[in-house]
């Protein structure tokens, strides 16, 4: 894997990531501040972590971040990394974004995401349990809390969410409701 080492002097906009074409074929590597200034199509994942008691980790995005900075979100995740698979990066992005180790995802289905103006990308949506403490990574989560379903779907109507994680949250219940 090409991403930076943790302990890397590099940004996270130096980071290489595939980009693809509408069939989700890889036609080269870019950094990832490339990828974002052209608009290239490229991959991402988002994992629905559950407690034992099935509610949902629930963060504030930083305000740091380039992609709806502040925003809530029911998925963590991000963009895959040159040559790394969409099951890589959701353990590794799931790792660092709750602090743990050991996590593991099931895949559960893909779709193109698109804003229309100014991303676009593949979005590999995972589920996974977690029955430990937590210790979110301070660049990525402002805020944090598990919240039922029926809390998650109040705070969608009342709180500002990522619109990619809003459009995974809703094709996650389709696909729950029609099997």
């Amino acid at each position: 894997m090409t991403t930076p080492a943790p302990d890397s002097a590099a940004s996270p906009s130096d980071e290489l990531v595939d980009v693809v074409d509408e069939h989700d074929r890889v036609l080269r590597s870019a950094p990832r501040s490339e990828v974002y200034r052209d608009n290239l199509l490229h991959r991402c994942v988002f994992v629905l972590v559950r407690d034992p008691q099935g509610r949902i980790f629930t963060h504030r995005r930083t305000d740091t971040k380039v992609f709806a900075p502040g925003a809530y979100d029911c998925f963590v995740g991000g963009v895959v990394g040159a040559g790394e698979s969409y099951l890589d990066a959701a353990v590794r992005e799931a790792e660092e974004e709750l602090g743990v180790t050991g996590i593991r995802t099931r895949p559960l289905f893909r779709f193109r995401y698109t804003d229309g103006e100014r991303f676009s990308w593949w979005s590999d949506v995972h589920e996974a349990d977690w029955d430990g403490p937590v210790s979110p990574q301070a660049e990525e989560v402002a805020w944090h809390t598990w919240l039922t379903e029926d809390e998650l779907a109040d705070r969608l109507t009342t709180w500002e969410f990522v619109p990619d994680g809003r459009e995974a949250w809703r094709r996650y219940l389709e696909l729950r409701t029609t099997g």
